[in-house]
């Protein structure tokens, strides 16, 4: 095989999940091309911190719903990721004769772009999802992987115990070292949670993949069915333990947790750490509790004549006089038209509230989050909930 250029370390971004727990929300997108605070989409964040860890080949593994996906990576130059040192490369399902031209799982998928990775011929391959938003330096973690011989080092972070059935769950002992690894267990014995973010000596791991494909009983996935395995045979594994802001962005309610973290820290720590994004203009900007906007994010082009509190509100925003926007994440083009009350909500792109619509329930009085698709047109005289409630 041919080596275009050797790395160190190459990132393997897994982005084809259909992000099923954000519903309406990735109906036509991938998860990872969601909006995210007024400008972003959540994969800038992975993409931003390769660029500032000094990690600049990265394969994109993508698969349901790609298209606005391929669109938004482009070639990679919005994240200063440069093609004639690695770059992004989009990383689609292979087809084959008999094919279901599907990964299987997230395993299957590294398993299949092995020849990418071997291009590169690496030492290590950092695994990343596309689903989360974070800072964080991984030349700090491949540093620390590297110090105590790791075959695998996993991000780890403490979560709140009513959350960790949702995670991969790890016991470690006094040194770091995993004795035990659950995936998202119905009784959690800890708190301490996979961030779905691992590197590998890239020739055990490629050994693994194959034993892993090799095997009919397997999902071919990491959390389930290939770390297991390392662990089973003795493995030098590492918990790696972050400390910084990270929010898995998977469901509705965490989506809209995270946009309003925005709210109580404009850069979520980010002030040195700038993220990159292809969407233009500058990040939106913070607007005090003053006047009729209160405590909101509003981004370039947005047109607010109404009254908007506790929100955040995305490129294209227009509210209309009389209108109230409260405890809301607004997302591109959205038009909020007199007198209507969008309320403990969101709203995905080219949504429009009618005249004298509301849109949503009061949180303070009790309200659950709606969502609303994009397109919608939410009619006036008529209290909108979600069709999937």
């Amino acid at each position: 095989m041919v080596i275009a250029e050797r790395k160190e370390c190459v990132a393997m971004l897994l982005a084809g999940g259909r992000g099923s727990r954000l519903k309406s929300l990735t109906e036509q997108i991938a998860k990872p091309a969601v909006t995210f605070g007024g400008k972003y989409k959540i994969i800038d964040f992975p993409l931003t911190n390769c660029v500032r860890s000094g990690i600049d080949t990265v394969g994109v593994m993508t698969q349901y719903q790609p298209l606005l996906l391929h669109d938004y990576i482009g070639k990679g130059q919005h994240w200063d990721l440069d093609l004639l040192h690695g770059g992004v490369s989009i990383l689609p399902p292979h087809s084959k004769p008999g094919s279901t031209a599907w990964y299987s799982g997230t395993a299957n998928a590294v398993y299949q772009n092995q020849n990418f990775i071997d291009t590169f011929a690496p030492e290590y391959v950092l695994i990343l999802a596309g689903d989360h938003v974070y800072k964080m330096d991984y030349g700090i973690m491949l540093e620390y992987h590297k110090s105590v011989n790791a075959d695998c080092t996993i991000a780890v972070i403490e979560v709140p115990i009513k959350d960790a059935h949702r995670f991969g769950i790890m016991n470690t002992d006094e040194n770091d070292v995993i004795t035990k690894f659950e995936e998202k267990p119905e009784e959690p014995k800890n708190n301490l949670a996979s961030m779905g973010i691992y590197i590998f000596n890239w020739r055990e791991l490629r050994e693994y993949l194959y034993e892993d494909e090799k095997n009919p009983e397997s999902t071919h996935d990491f959390g389930k069915d290939l770390i297991p395995a390392m662990l089973r045979d003795d493995k030098r594994m590492f918990a790696y333990r972050f400390n910084g802001y990270w929010k898995d962005v998977g469901t509705e309610e965490s989506l809209w947790q995270a946009n309003m973290d925005l709210l109580d820290d404009l850069h979520l720590g980010f002030e040195d750490w700038h993220i990159l994004s292809r969407t233009a203009g500058r990040p939106p900007h913070y607007i005090a509790p003053t006047g009729s906007i209160k405590n909101t994010l509003i981004t370039e082009g947005c047109e607010i004549y109404g009254s908007v509190e506790n929100s955040i509100l995305s490129v294209g925003v227009i509210v209309e006089e009389g209108a109230i926007v409260r405890d809301s994440v607004i997302m591109d083009n959205v038009r909020i038209c007199k007198s209507a009350v969008v309320d403990y909500s969101i709203l995905d792109e080219n949504t429009v509230v009618a005249e004298g619509a509301q849109a949503g329930e009061s949180r303070t009085d009790g309200g659950s989050l709606n969502v609303y698709p994009r397109h919608t047109i939410i009619e006036a005289n008529k209290f909108m909930r979600r069709k999937d409630k």
